[in-house]
């Protein structure tokens, strides 16, 4: 059997007397597409801090490739929430995308012939060969995600985090985004660990989802764990889901919580 990219095991993660998840045991194979789903409060961002090294966990334990999380670690690539530049800022979108090569070094960076032509043909693989030199902070916010997700892969990691990647992007941004990291993950064979409120425009590539609920937590594919009698265990209370022309709605989740910003108790997930 192949190794785990990553393994959490008995992983516990604790606020105060408030229990976010706990026993979460996770081996994630390389080329594996995880969705992790959830109301706001249930710990998804936070998961994906303890993988990055930059939160502990309560109890239990995570490791990468064998060996235990440490931040900044180059094994892993990270695409954060959409947060839109200044207009100010003059870093060109091939320069945050070298970022992901040379960004761990001290003192100005310094690219070497053969870190320019990756960075080139990573520009040219998600479609951003185009605005290569313009500054990211005159960029839509489409095309300052694809070069996001050019600067999370560009050094070949082994596991590629992603939080919302897809938040405030229209449908069409949304399919492409997903698109890249899918196309990337297959050519890299990279595991994907992927937090989002929506899995629809995901949905096709997701092999598993992990649903985090009340500090409880269900995994397996989307058939098996987006059904209404999993999600009403799940939350203890009545959940409805639906699918429709192949999508997947939720109805009556509870929020549970502030992990990030408050939504309808009604997801389409």
């Amino acid at each position: 059997m192949t190794a785990p990219v990553l393994s959490l095991k008995a992983a516990s993660l604790q606020f105060g007397s408030r229990h976010l998840w706990r026993n979460l045991n996770l081996d994630i194979a390389p080329g594996e597409f995880v969705a992790v789903l959830g109301s706001n409060g249930t710990g998804k961002t936070s998961l994906l801090r303890v993988i990055l090294g930059q939160r502990e966990l309560t109890s239990g334990s995570v490791e990468l490739l064998g060996q235990p999380v440490r931040a900044g670690s180059r094994e892993i690539g990270y695409i954060p929430q959409q947060k839109l530049l200044d207009q100010g800022t003059p870093l060109r979108a091939r320069d945050l995308v070298a970022f992901g090569l040379n960004g761990h070094r001290f003192g100005l960076p310094r690219s070497s012939e053969a870190e320019r032509s990756r960075v080139d043909e990573v520009l040219e693989a998600v479609g951003a060969t185009s605005y290569a030199h313009a500054p990211v902070a005159t960029l839509s916010g489409g095309e300052q995600q694809r070069v996001r997700v050019a600067q999370s892969v560009v050094g070949r990691p082994s596991l590629l985090l992603c939080d919302e990647p897809l938040l405030s992007l229209d449908l069409a941004h949304q399919r492409g985004v997903s698109e890249l990291i899918d196309e990337q993950r297959r050519e890299l064979n990279t595991a994907v660990v992927f937090v989002t409120h929506d899995v629809n425009p995901i949905l096709g590539m997701v092999d598993r989802v992990l649903y985090l609920a009340g500090g409880e937590f269900r995994i397996g594919t989307p058939d098996e764990v987006l059904r209404s009698d999993v999600l009403s265990d799940l939350y203890g209370t009545p959940v409805d889901v639906f699918r429709s022309r192949g999508r997947v709605v939720v109805v009556g989740a509870p929020d549970d919580g502030d992990d990030h910003d408050h939504r309808a108790n009604e997801e389409i997930l």
